[in-house]
């Protein structure tokens, strides 16, 4: 399941980096704007059947693949 949360990650962020450092910072690196978010939950929406709203969470929460990895996990 984490391999393909980080495929669909990579995907939206059009850069394979997200897989190989679960750190980097999404949003200061560019990598992520609330556009990508959005299109992000949609497609685990799509994909997974897991419904998240964007109100639902703070950029704080979701700003490393390690912590959108953690946030989507927790709803399984």
């Amino acid at each position: 399941m984490r391999e393909k949360i980080l495929d669909v990650l990579a995907e939206i962020c059009e850069d394979e980096c997200v897989k190989d450092d679960l750190e980097t910072e999404l949003f200061e690196s560019g990598l992520m704007d609330s556009l990508g978010f959005a299109e992000f939950l949609v497609e685990l929406e799509e994909r997974f059947d897991i419904v998240i709203s964007p109100s639902e969470v703070e950029r704080a929460d979701i700003d490393t693949p390690n912590k959108i990895l953690e946030m989507v996990e927790s709803r399984i």
